[in-house]
């Protein structure tokens, strides 16, 4: 069969091509703010033309239940990231990561089951492998979303001789996988992947919950790799090629995100960081130093008498969908004559990137975003900082405390500039579980409330001084 000069076959391979190039492009548009929404669009269209050209290339069964499946993924999908609030799109991505790496592990399990394992070796090999990294992913995502979710403690969950536990089931999923090597079992495999299903349960417990963006990446990768084996197991080059890029690009972005809290891999998954330490936390021993605050109307005639103001975003932000809100107050602000810019931390929030497209829904001049490394330098001519719901990413600790779990992290010097307004609900410490001496410094004043009826308070203070 040809179209025109063209066969089939080499015009699948044509739309294959096509698709695999806007995966790239999208990847590429996803590294900024400025293009992501681009990016988004073209991945999209790639993923489209992967999906529809796997109708055309070779004989397709039950097309039935296919289309099916995907009118349910549509239902399910499209209103699901609609509707879901900024501040839980970690649990989305947490969750739909982990049905990537079971859908993963499902399908080979069935294309092992119906060979009855009698497969090539090196078939064998990666359907093993993408049994064991989609559950661990599967079960590993499930719990980063319970955690995120509040479903249960985000605190590390350990256990006398949890190390032990781990390696006897790290130790059996290998014996298993030798097992299926050999003998070619389809229930020894199901049971292989039943204990990679509680390795990855293990694997997530004693990590914090202010470590699971972290986690999240990793198994998006892991989760990629699992795809691109089944793409061997399946003999399809759609899949092999989008999971390589998926692993390729998680397992980047895990190391730049580590690198950004200024610690390793290795520590974060295994140094239970999120935990309170004793004498540290900010509970009633926090409560009871003496801070100063000041209300709406004396902030904000400070603000609008300033040269300069830099805002920085946190989760806080988000939870209160306060946006739109500190934008009306930036504008306030520059109609004063005032400079603002915003410091944006690489980990602030619950994801990367999670302060940019807060501030890009609402129309914040990209151009006023300011990366922690070039804010940093421009704060020790800031006149006032403005924290709207951060924590750990400006605590002092993570620069002068070596004992402090966030030693290391890089962090926006927000001391450094001449005042420190501190919005915050309470002096409930961060994610971290730690005090931070920034409340008690005598050039900070904490204005106490939620961030977005506090910013309203503020736009109008500004406009009436």
């Amino acid at each position: 069969m040809t179209l025109g000069t063209i066969d089939l076959a080499t015009g699948v391979n044509i739309a294959y091509l096509v698709a695999f190039v806007c995966f790239i492009l999208a990847l590429k548009g996803l590294s900024s703010p400025k293009s992501a929404r681009r990016g988004n669009i073209i991945g999209a269209v790639g993923m489209f033309i992967a999906v529809g050209m796997t109708f055309v290339d070779g004989p397709v069964h039950n097309v039935a239940l296919i289309v099916i499946a995907i009118a349910i993924g549509v239902v399910v999908g499209i209103p699901a990231a609609r509707l879901v609030k900024m501040t839980a799109m970690p649990q989305m991505v947490a969750a739909f990561n982990g049905v990537g790496g079971g859908a993963a592990a499902l399908a080979d399990i069935a294309d092992f089951v119906h060979h009855g394992g009698t497969i090539a070796t090196w078939l064998q090999v990666c359907t093993i492998f993408a049994v064991i990294v989609g559950c661990v992913s599967f079960s590993g995502s499930v719990i980063a979303f319970a955690k995120l979710q509040e479903v249960m403690t985000g605190r590390p969950i350990t256990y006398p001789g949890q190390q032990v536990v781990n390696a006897l089931v790290g130790l059996g999923i290998v014996g298993l996988a030798a097992a299926v090597l050999g003998i070619s079992s389809v229930p020894v495999l199901s049971v292989m992947g039943g204990l990679a299903v509680l390795f990855g349960v293990a694997f997530a417990l004693p990590i914090g919950g202010a470590d699971m963006p972290v986690v999240i990446s990793l198994l998006n990768s892991f989760t990629g790799l699992a795809v691109a084996a089944t793409g061997f197991v399946f003999d399809s080059i759609p899949l092999i090629v989008g999971g390589t890029l998926v692993g390729a690009s998680g397992t980047l972005l895990t190391r730049m995100m580590s690198q950004a809290m200024g610690r390793s891999l290795t520590n974060i998954l295994f140094g239970a960081f999120g935990s309170v330490v004793a004498g540290e936390g900010g509970g009633a021993a926090g409560e009871q130093r003496p801070v100063k605050s000041a209300g709406p109307e004396d902030i904000g005639t400070l603000l609008a008498y300033s040269s300069k103001v830099v805002i920085v975003p946190g989760y806080g932000l988000a939870v209160a969908q306060a946006q739109h809100t500190v934008k009306e107050l930036a504008d306030a602000l520059e109609k004063k004559g005032v400079e603002v810019a915003y410091a944006i931390h690489p980990v602030a929030g619950r994801m990367p990137g999670h302060m940019n497209v807060l501030l890009a829904e609402a129309d914040v001049p990209y151009e006023q975003l300011k990366e922690m490394e070039e804010a940093n330098s421009e704060l020790p001519s800031t006149d006032v900082v403005l924290v709207v719901g951060a924590n750990d990413v400006v605590n002092p600790a993570a620069r002068d405390s070596p004992g402090s779990p966030i030693y290391g992290m890089p962090i926006i010097d927000v001391d450094r500039a001449a005042s420190v307004i501190f919005m915050k609900r309470s002096m409930r410490p961060g994610f971290a579980g730690i005090d931070n001496e920034l409340f008690y410094d005598p050039k900070t004043t904490m204005l106490f409330g939620d961030a977005k009826d506090s910013l309203a308070k503020l736009v109008t203070a500004v406009k009436a001084a």
